[in-house]
């Protein structure tokens, strides 16, 4: 048993020095020169007011880029999102930005209102976020200039977590020191196939060659599916030296629990083989096995690697407040994360945007009542790289 446990912490060590390795990568990067400015749409789906949402539309109004539209999409022209969206309208009557009410039914909603969004795009490239994901003055410039080379598909963006709640913050932090390693891992692997919905920049030809937005319609993981289907058109997938930020919508345990299980059935459906190696990430779990069995070298350099990892992405990549302040507790992350894989095992249900939906083992979206209305967000499907 003590030679099963050695071989699993060297495995989940290796894991941790590779996101060491793939963070100070990332760090060395620049930001790309931003010379090439194409036009840029900028598709946002809105449903409901979250918290910071007001921030995070002024902060597509004041872009510092020389030709862009935002066209926020509402199901309903009621909808309290549109009411915000007006207010800062009125503020800049400058900014370039139109409202759009939805016609286009999907079993992804978020889906049909950018099917409904992208018919009205004016520009080229076509850059899809979150609702209330709040960036920097220079996000377009730099986000859209990858895609200056062919060879690149597309663009995506890591993301911080801010919080009102300890329920918040805790899901804060296993955002910056467990997602977060795991996306910046992803392409020093080899992985192509990742895009996160806190930013999905590509060409509107491209999406064109996919069959539109109303080829992933049915899908749960709309932004995994859509970095899938652009990357296999031969190009790949670029994670921007930009880091956007969100609100956790975690007010309850049990609402950040939900969150977790419904991530993790969603990975597990798009990306089986994936999700089946994700335990090797969950450290703390191997190092209080080693600590049970009295090896508490090995569980203390374990827990040593796992804290640096989440340190160097959390804080040093992301500029996460919950990093710099709970880091202490990464380890312990790990013990709720395994538990959350493993309640992700079973089940083909998943609470998300106020309705019950079950799952088909290819992602689509097989059925769906109605509980209440929700928001679109990131927070409600991200794709680990």
């Amino acid at each position: 048993m003590i030679y099963l446990i050695a071989l699993a912490c060297a495995v989940t060590a290796c894991y941790q020095i590779a996101a060491l390795v793939a963070s100070w990568r990332h760090l060395r990067r620049r930001p790309p020169a931003g010379g090439w400015t194409p036009g840029v749409s900028l598709l946002k789906p809105v449903r409901g007011v979250e918290p910071w949402f007001e921030e995070a539309v002024r902060s597509h109004a004041t872009q510092d880029y020389p030709e862009f539209e935002i066209l926020f999409a509402a199901g309903a022209p009621d909808d309290p999102a549109v009411g915000v969206i007006r207010k800062v309208m009125a503020e800049r009557p400058s900014a370039p930005i139109r409202i759009l009410v939805g016609a286009t039914r999907a079993p992804n909603g978020k889906v049909g209102l950018l099917v409904d969004a992208a018919r009205e795009a004016r520009y080229p490239i076509l850059l899809v976020n979150d609702a209330d994901i709040a960036v920097p003055p220079d996000y377009l410039r730099t986000v859209v200039a990858p895609l200056e080379d062919p060879r690149c598909a597309l663009v995506t963006c890591l993301y911080r977590a801010r919080a009102s709640s300890l329920p918040g913050w805790w899901e804060a932090l296993g955002i910056a020191a467990d997602f977060a390693p795991g996306v910046l891992v992803a392409p020093l692997v080899g992985v192509r196939e990742f895009g996160l919905g806190a930013t999905l920049a590509f060409r509107a030809a491209d999406l064109a060659r996919i069959g539109g937005f109303e080829a992933i319609a049915g899908y749960l993981a709309d932004d995994y599916q859509l970095a899938k289907r652009l990357t296999r058109l031969g190009g790949r997938a670029i994670l921007s030296t930009t880091v956007v930020e969100t609100a956790t919508g975690g007010e309850t345990w049990s609402g950040v629990w939900k969150h977790q299980v419904r991530w993790a059935r969603t990975i597990r459906v798009s990306r089986p083989g994936g999700y089946s190696g994700l335990p090797v990430t969950h450290s703390g779990v191997w190092a209080l096995l080693a600590a049970a069995a009295g090896c508490w070298t090995m569980a203390l350099a374990v827990c040593a690697l796992r804290i640096m990892a989440g340190w160097a992405a959390g804080w040093m990549v992301l500029g996460s407040k919950a990093v710099r302040r709970g880091w202490p507790l990464i380890p312990l992350w790990d013990l709720w994360a395994f538990a959350v894989w493993l309640a992700g095992l079973a089940g083909a249900t998943v609470e998300w945007r106020g309705r019950r939906l079950r799952i088909g083992k290819d992602g689509r979206i097989l059925t769906e009542e109605p509980l209440s209305r929700g928001t679109f967000s990131s927070k409600d499907k991200p794709e680990k790289g």
